[in-house]
């Protein structure tokens, strides 16, 4: 609230007292994509706001990916990365790449940020106290995983200990493979078994679209089946297909509304959950 007077400062919290208080008690869970984590300024902004709503009563839970520090590392070492409908093909070594760069960099890093902004954080990946088991999902893509079943007992464990949860997604099978999991679908089983008041996908564009080439043509609200059929349409395409279909399965699995966001601007978490205006394209049910 740089430049604001004191006044001014005043009324922006009066206007945020009714959703602090709808919130206060209620489970977030944040994904926090990798496209939307690379510039270090931004990051720290949305570690202050995960932050400020943890000190106001906000159960927050952030669940992140880091797919271009993997892709970083494996160029590195030598070992070109490949995709496959999107999705990152993954042999053994590159599933302990993965395990190494999520669980072992980028959650230390985010978890050192929270606490550096005064918040008290535990990062936990997938593996866990078996938090995401996970099957192969298709050959091809080696292992990459499908959850088969969510452990929320850890989670809920910190929550109630006045931890922010910081989860990367690896999970694990009774074998005890590492599976590279896809963070929107890790995301939505974790809110689902929270029965989470809400799930914001933090990502890189602004939200649903009618026209990417048009930043004014946000669609603010959807219904499912609004959903559906803009894919049906071609509207809804490409890469924002699996982050909507994530969605849905979010809401199947008991989570009241969905959020799909731009995390490059500027507190859009503290704009969607306390202001009128809202960030982004929310999705519910009907």
């Amino acid at each position: 609230m740089n430049g604001l007077s004191g006044l001014e400062r005043a009324e922006v919290l009066t206007q945020a007292l009714p959703y602090i208080r709808y919130y206060n008690g209620r489970v977030i869970v944040v994904k926090y994509g990798g496209n939307a984590m690379v510039n270090e300024e931004l990051r720290q902004q949305v570690m202050e706001d995960i932050v400020l709503l943890r000190l106001i009563g906000v159960k927050v839970i952030l669940v992140h990916g880091g797919g271009p520090e993997i892709s970083d590392i494996m160029n590195r070492l030598g070992k070109k990365p490949e995709f496959v409908d999107g999705l990152r093909v993954t042999d053994k070594e590159t599933a302990s790449i993965v395990q190494m760069v999520l669980a072992g960099k980028v959650n230390k890093e985010l978890v050192s940020m929270i606490e550096k902004k005064g918040g008290t954080a535990i990062g936990i990946s997938g593996i866990d106290g078996r938090l995401i088991v996970a099957k192969m999902k298709d050959e091809r893509l080696g292992f990459v995983g499908d959850v088969t079943k969510v452990n929320i007992k850890p989670v809920n464990d910190l929550i109630e200990s006045g931890y922010i949860p910081v989860i990367c997604t690896v999970g694990t099978d009774k074998e005890g493979n590492v599976y590279n999991i896809n963070g929107d679908t890790a995301a939505a089983y974790i809110a689902g078994a929270l029965n989470a008041e809400s799930m914001i996908l933090m990502t890189d564009v602004k939200g649903v679209m009618r026209d990417m080439n048009d930043k004014t043509s946000l669609i603010p609200e959807l219904s499912v089946e609004e959903a559906e059929k803009l894919k049906k349409d071609g509207i809804i395409a490409g890469g924002m297909i699996p982050k909507v279909d994530c969605c849905v399965k979010a809401l199947e699995l008991g989570v009241k509304n969905v959020v799909i966001m731009d995390g490059t601007v500027s507190h859009s978490i503290l704009t969607e959950l306390l202001t009128d205006d809202g960030a982004g394209t929310l999705i519910r049910k009907a």
